[in-house]
């Protein structure tokens, strides 16, 4: 799973990337900053099932603290987007390249209104331009490919009697877009084989809604927050990239406790005047205010609820939660909503697939069968044959 961190240049975006991954990446207050994608991993967050099975648990894949789990997830921060980008401009053409690899997209924009379209110092621009103009370019993008490719497709269908989701199947996979969503978007779109220009702009917008599901990280909460009311119609959410960053590096160093997500901080080291004074506005201004610096509930959201995902506990050990080496909840996994227990089986290994002949629910010490349905935070254990 890849989560991508898009939006104009000059709002924050690798800040926010950095802050979520602590991968050294460059920031400065001017455009295209980034100019090849900052890859790393960032961490979803859910209750820990050792809490609820009274362990003590030490992951190998992910890792808990204060009995929350926090699960990898890899993140992609891609080039800056300005309008125009599907025609190449700026640094199009390497943004659209890069979002091919996305699951869900977090659009990160300046809530505050202080930069322009081309990520330019500027005040009171209205930050729905820069969602509507992003969610254009991304269709406008996919209309783009379609239109090439549209002839060679209806000659397929019209005259070999080619299946049309197959055949836009092949010409989509290479963006990630597999048929079932294909089949959806054209269903609800009443797209045929001789289509308006209309209705494959129709079929394009509904596939990106589709493909690239979108949230909306509203940054830059400590300027101000005076457009936000003008969002409510999309799921976003108030975040500070810069609190979150602080936070984090001070975690790092030792100066205080925090959990990603978390309300509050606790100091456990003496500060200088300039950190004391940094640390109290975070906490006066961002964390009572807002409940969190925003960064951890836009990554959770993203994959919890855009995505659907769950967490699933696969142990070898079903009396005491270990692996074969004795450690306790070693390994979680994402997993969609409505996996069964032998899509975990495959999950953890192909072989481990093919010789699955049942597993055991440790929360309710029964025997289940391959069909069965997983929900989250299930500790399970896998049984399988020669």
């Amino acid at each position: 799973m890849e989560i991508g961190i898009v939006g104009k240049p000059n709002v924050g975006k690798s800040t926010f990337f950095k802050a979520l991954t602590l991968v050294d990446v460059e920031i400065a207050n001017y455009p295209f900053t980034t100019i090849q994608a900052n890859v790393g991993v960032g961490y979803v967050r859910t209750e820990c099932a050792c809490k609820r099975f009274g362990v003590k648990c030490n992951p190998n894949n992910s890792y808990c603290l204060n009995q929350n789990r926090f699960v990898p997830v890899k993140l992609i921060d891609v080039a800056g987007l300005v309008p125009g980008a599907h025609k190449g401009k700026g640094l199009g053409n390497k943004f659209l390249d890069e979002l091919i690899r996305a699951d869900a997209l977090i659009h990160v924009v300046d809530i505050s209104g202080q930069t322009n379209e081309l990520g330019e110092a500027t005040t009171g621009h209205d930050p729905t331009i820069d969602i509507s103009f992003l969610e254009d370019e991304i269709d406008l993008w996919f209309h783009e490919i379609l239109k090439r490719n549209w002839g060679k497709i209806q000659g397929k269908v019209k005259y070999q009697k080619q299946n049309l989701v197959k055949e836009l199947g092949d010409v989509l996979s290479g963006l990630g877009i597999n048929e079932e969503r294909i089949k959806q978007a054209a269903k609800s779109t009443n797209l045929t084989d001789l289509p308006s220009d209309d209705n494959l702009k129709d079929f394009a917008v509904e596939l990106r809604k589709i493909s690239k599901p979108m949230i909306i990280a509203c940054n830059k909460i400590d300027l101000t927050t005076m457009y936000f009311d003008k969002l409510e119609n999309y799921e976003a959410i108030p975040c500070c990239a810069e609190a979150e960053l602080a936070l984090r590096r001070a975690e790092s160093s030792e100066v205080i406790e925090y959990s990603p997500g978390d309300s509050n901080f606790k100091i456990v080291a003496s500060l200088d005047e300039k950190q004391a004074k940094g640390l109290d506005f975070i906490r006066t201004h961002i964390l009572a205010k807002f409940g969190s610096t925003g960064l951890q509930k836009c990554l959770n959201t993203a994959v919890f609820k855009t995505l659907d995902q769950m967490v699933v506990y696969p142990v070898e050990d079903d009396n005491k939660l270990t692996d074969s080496k004795g450690n306790v909840l070693p390994d979680a996994h994402l997993m969609p909503r409505g996996s069964t227990a032998l899509d975990l089986a495959y999950k953890i290994h192909t072989d481990i697939g093919d010789r699955f002949i049942g597993a055991i629910d440790c929360k309710t010490r029964r025997k289940v069968g391959k069909d069965h349905s997983l929900e989250d935070g299930d500790v399970i254990k896998i049984l399988t044959g020669r």
